[in-house]
């Protein structure tokens, strides 16, 4: 009964239109004050959930996105880009996708690269001929690449609340978001086809050698923290810092794009986009207890041995209850919440640590693109000046959800990179 009222008071707080890190402490709070709880025990979880070495590393990604950004290397990286594919059919659309995989090296934040991406490719597609639902559905399914393909934040949130390596699962989101790239390349180069979408504009090979050599250093940026991690020579958080400082150094000395009048420009904007997560952390640390306290954990755990004792039907369960919930929930929040939970009764089935660790991931990055509450969706679709049921992401969520029944039926696509090289 008191899960019931928990689950029925956040879902009043959302219909309501509170912001569901403040929805989930107020549910929390009334919870925990009918069980006779002492309320101070919310601050002391909201404090001990932040308080992390691990997440240190999601500040310094998320600022190196940021200076990248205002360095321009963003933007010399989509040209690059262009140059590469953009003479193909449907060059640009093509070069949107190419462009995220650029910038998930980087970043390591899906919400960053569509918005960053978004405003610049989507009114140049719509300019050339593609229509706006598909510019903003692929400017959105092609970020989802960021939180795949390493440093990807999701991922570090999701090693540090269960205590799975961050470095394997870096190494082991590189074939899915390999898989995930080019699927979105065929879509696209499919549906060009069929609806006669522009090709792109051609390049010389002198341009194209010059936009590398000024790319070059941006593109190493993957490289150096999946090396360091790889040789033990930096952890995960070691890794951001390092990111973060090869970043200003970029902008500083080798691009002189910015100066020191920036830095100020870049901080602020660091914080307010840092503040979000750590924030909607918190809250969901709170929820997580609260839900703790109600026996969720253990009821969940009974209803799952009771269905089955299969470890695949549970997978495909969890991917089911994953994405329903990803329709209603921002991705992190519904991480931190179910995570804790889920976690450990797949280790009762058997299933592998990262193997589960990346079909989560992807599941709830998928419930990001549909309707009516995915983030990447709606910030697309602001871009672009539609309305979120009109985005065309329906093909591209086809492609994803297969991708993640292959890694939920073939465990060596996503454990062969971490047993090979960690």
């Amino acid at each position: 009964m008191d899960i019931l009222i928990l689950f029925l008071m956040l879902l009043v707080l959302l219909v309501m239109g509170v912001p569901i890190a403040v929805a989930m402490i107020i549910s929390s709070f009334i919870s925990l004050t009918l069980s006779g709880l002492p309320i101070n025990i919310l601050a002391e979880r909201m404090i001990g959930a932040i308080n992390s070495y691990t997440l240190l590393a999601v500040p310094f990604f998320i600022s190196a996105a940021v200076i990248m950004n205002k360095s321009g290397v963003t933007k010399r990286l989509l040209d690059f880009a262009s140059c590469l594919i953009g003479n193909r059919i449907a060059g640009t659309a093509q070069v949107n996708v190419l462009g995220s995989l650029f910038f998930s090296g980087m970043s390591g934040s899906a919400t960053a690269d569509v918005a960053s991406q978004g405003k610049m490719l989507i009114p140049r597609m719509v300019d050339e001929g593609y229509d706006r639902p598909f510019s903003a559905g692929l400017t959105a399914t092609a970020s989802i690449i960021t939180s795949v393909v390493p440093p990807s934040i999701i991922m570090i949130i999701y090693g540090a609340i269960t205590n799975v390596s961050i470095g394997a699962l870096f190494f082991a989101g590189v074939i899915p978001g390999a898989l995930l790239f080019i699927s979105l390349i065929v879509i696209v180069h499919l549906l060009a086809l069929k609806r006669g979408y522009p090709r792109g504009g051609k390049h010389s090979r002198s341009e194209t050698i010059q936009l590398f050599f000024k790319s070059f250093p941006a593109l190493l940026t993957p490289v150096l923290i999946l090396g360091g991690i790889r040789f033990g020579i930096v952890t995960p958080t070691e890794a951001g810092v390092g990111a973060c400082v090869y970043s200003l150094f970029l902008g500083l000395f080798f691009y002189r794009s910015l100066n020191l009048s920036s830095l100020y420009e870049i901080l602020e904007e660091s914080v307010l986009a840092t503040a979000v997560p750590m924030f909607i952390i918190a809250s969901s640390a709170c929820f997580g207890f609260a839900l703790s306290v109600a026996g969720f954990g253990y009821i969940l755990g009974d209803f799952f041995n009771h269905i089955t004792a299969s470890s695949i039907v549970f997978m495909l369960l969890t991917i089911l209850a994953l994405f329903i919930v990803g329709l209603f929930m921002e991705a992190t929040s519904a991480l931190l919440i179910f995570v804790p939970l889920l976690a450990p009764i797949a280790q009762q089935y058997g299933i592998n640590d990262i193997q589960y660790a990346i079909v989560i991931i992807m599941t709830l990055m998928l419930g990001t693109l549909t309707p009516p509450m995915g983030l990447q969706s709606f910030i697309a679709s602001d871009i672009a000046e539609i309305n979120i049921l009109e985005i065309d992401v329906w093909y591209f969520t086809a492609a994803i959800l297969i991708i993640i029944l292959v890694v939920a039926f073939i465990p060596g696509v996503v454990t062969f990179l971490p047993r090979l090289l960690m």
